[in-house]
C-alpha cells in the first residue's frame, strides 16, 4: 500500500490501555465530598428514600457502610413498631372477622359466623384429644430380651415386662435393703448388693433403664 493511499488514513490501531481509560472515565464520580475517584458501588440513601442510592469509590463505600444506621432519628417505640411490622412484611392487615374484599368494603363477623367458628374449633380440639388418647393406649414396643438381660432382671426379682421406671425403683429399694449400714455389715448382704449393682448397670448399658 502506498503512503499516499486514501485507505491508509482509515486504518485504526488497537490501543487497549486507551480503551480502559475511556471505560474508567464513563463511571460516575464518587459522591463523597472532595473525592474525584470513580464511583463503582451503590449505597442506599436511607430511610424514606427507598430506591435511591449514592455512588462511592472503594474507600468511601466502606466508611459509609460502617456508619450507616437505618433507624437513625427514630425513637425506641418507632423502632419496635417497625420491627413488629417486619414479621408480615409491612403489609396491611385486618382484624379477625373483617373481610375487606366482601361486598366492596369491610364486614364485621356476625353472631352466626362466630358460632360456626367456635363449633369448628371445638370439634377440632376434640378430635385432637381423641387422637392423643389413642396414642397413649397403644402398647409400648419393646424388643426381645437377650439371655443376660433376662438374668439381670431375675437378679432384681423383676419380670421381663418391667419398665425402666420399675427397674430403677426396684434397684433403689434393694440397695437400701442390702446396704451394710442396714444389716450390720453381713457378708452375704455385701455379695447380694454387688450382684444387684452389676445387674442394674448392665440393664442401664443395654438401654432398658
Amino acid at each position: 500500500m502506498k503512503l499516499d493511499s486514501k485507505y491508509f488514513d482509515m486504518i485504526r490501531i488497537h490501543r487497549p490501555k486507551a480503551e480502559k481509560r475511556d471505560a474508567k472515565s464513563e463511571l460516575p464520580c464518587c459522591q463523597w465530598k472532595g473525592c474525584t475517584e470513580p464511583g463503582r458501588y451503590r449505597a442506599p440513601q436511607g430511610r424514606g428514600r427507598d430506591g435511591q442510592f449514592y455512588v462511592f469509590c472503594d474507600e468511601h463505600i466502606r466508611r459509609y457502610n460502617s456508619s450507616y444506621n437505618y433507624f437513625d432519628g427514630m425513637t425506641n417505640a418507632e423502632v419496635e413498631q417497625y420491627l413488629q411490622g417486619v414479621v408480615y412484611g409491612h403489609r396491611p392487615t385486618w382484624k379477625v372477622g373483617i373481610n375487606a374484599w366482601s361486598n366492596g368494603g369491610a364486614r364485621r363477623a356476625s353472631a352466626e359466623d362466630i358460632r360456626r367458628f367456635a363449633e369448628a374449633r371445638a370439634a377440632h380440639a376434640q378430635s385432637f384429644y381423641a387422637w392423643r388418647a389413642r396414642q397413649t393406649e397403644r402398647p409400648e414396643y419393646r424388643r426381645s430380651l437377650k439371655p443376660l438381660e433376662r438374668k439381670a432382671l431375675q437378679t432384681l426379682d423383676l419380670p421381663e415386662t418391667a419398665s425402666g421406671a420399675e427397674i430403677k425403683a426396684r434397684y433403689k429399694a434393694l440397695v437400701k435393703l442390702h446396704h451394710p449400714d442396714a444389716n450390720g455389715g453381713h457378708r452375704g448382704s455385701e455379695d447380694r448388693l454387688r450382684e444387684i449393682i452389676q445387674a442394674y448397670n448392665y440393664l442401664k448399658q443395654a438401654g432398658l433403664v
